[in-house]
């Protein structure tokens, strides 16, 4: 009788056990196709969002607020009383330019009068030519007495108007800052009685690299189209124009400023609001997109997997133009109705199996078969 030992035990069921190699298996993948679309050309920016008019509004003349003609956060109409001021020392500084100018058109008058008089007078040769040169300069004197009077009483009458401030431009009202009773100065610019700000239409201010400049320049005298969102989860999109296109690049930031205007009727946008900015420059035609979830990065660039008839994935280093949403614009390297893969690329190796998923996460699909694909979104 043959007795083995343990370790021939082991040899000998490792060599019952030994057979065919094992089947590697295939590698579940979501896919879709490179398709070929016209995608806008877009440059995408930060900006903020800022009044084409505001003004913080001061008072021309000093005095006591009587009357207050609005409410803070009140959307007013240029031209609107806002504030009214103690009228009485106003109304009593004009009577008084007034009066003074009555009085030195009377001296003035008469001052013409005797002028007239010396004239005929010297004529005759019965006064001597200085008193005539005194007349004469007595008359002047009083002249210019009833313009200096004429020019105190025009300010005098526009002080009395000042006493009533009125909104320079329309928008929205912010924080009131004096209330009935409050003694305010003349042009304190440091402390305004109010600021207002223009709400409709309203500009979106932002800067593009110096690199676009040249396809900024190309494509202006257009109606470029600018959206804006207010956050990267807000998908509402506001549409307006470019409007504005800075002179000059600032060399510290190497930046252009733009600013875009929006209608902004149901007040959406808002004063200092930060912005995402598209600026839609123009459409490229025929342009190889596949979804953005395809492309990688390794060390030698950009590359995705296609998937081949046997359904066997190959590695494909790829040049990208740019990108456009959810999407990614392919200068070479795929073809458009190429299938790629979109999900599951960190199981793959070039040359390996795949089976393709359904869209909704299942695990259908089989060995046979070409591939089905999912179409770009």
């Amino acid at each position: 009788m043959i007795r083995l030992t343990p370790l021939a035990c082991v040899l000998l069921l490792l060599g019952c056990g030994a057979g065919p190699g094992r089947r590697t298996p295939r590698v579940p993948i979501l896919v879709a196709q490179a398709e070929q679309r016209n995608i806008p050309y877009e440059i995408d920016a930060t900006g903020t969002v800022e009044p084409i008019q505001s003004a913080d509004v001061t008072a021309q003349v000093g005095g006591l607020v009587t009357g207050v003609g609005f409410r803070e956060g009140d959307e007013v109409h240029a031209g609107q009383v806002l504030f009214r001021l103690d009228r009485r020392p106003f109304e009593a500084a004009a009577e008084r330019a007034a009066a003074v100018l009555a009085r030195d058109r009377a001296q003035a008058e008469s001052a013409r009068l005797d002028l007239a008089r010396a004239e005929k007078l010297s004529e005759q040769q019965l006064i001597a030519a200085s008193e005539l040169d005194t007349k004469r300069a007595t008359a002047m004197a009083a002249l210019a007495t009833v313009r200096a009077d004429s020019a105190a009483l025009v300010s005098a009458r526009l002080d009395l108007s000042n006493a009533t401030v009125r909104a320079p431009v329309a928008g929205k009202t912010g924080d009131l800052r004096v209330n009935l009773g409050d003694l305010v100065k003349a042009n304190e610019n440091a402390t305004p009685l109010v600021s207002i700000n223009q709400l409709r239409p309203i500009r979106v201010r932002f800067t593009v690299p110096q690199a676009d400049l040249s396809q900024l320049r190309r494509a202006q005298g257009k109606n470029l189209r600018v959206d804006v969102a207010s956050s990267e989860r807000d998908s509402t999109w506001i549409e307006g124009h470019l409007a504005f296109v800075d002179n000059r690049v600032d060399p510290q930031s190497g930046t252009l400023l733009l600013k875009a205007e929006f209608d902004n009727r149901d007040g959406a946008l808002w004063p200092g609001q930060f912005m995402r900015v598209k600026l839609r420059l123009f459409d490229q035609n025929g342009a190889t997109v596949v979804p953005s979830a395809a492309v990688a990065n390794s060390q030698n660039g950009p590359y995705l997997f296609v998937v081949k008839a046997d359904t066997t994935v190959e590695a494909r280093p790829i040049q990208v133009d740019r990108t456009y949403r959810d999407l990614t614009v392919i200068g070479s390297g795929v073809h458009p109705g190429e299938t790629v893969v979109t999900d599951g690329q960190l199981r793959l190796s070039p040359g390996a199996k795949a089976v393709i998923r359904p869209p909704g996460g299942g695990s259908g699909g089989g060995s046979g078969g070409g591939p089905t694909s999912e179409n770009v979104r």
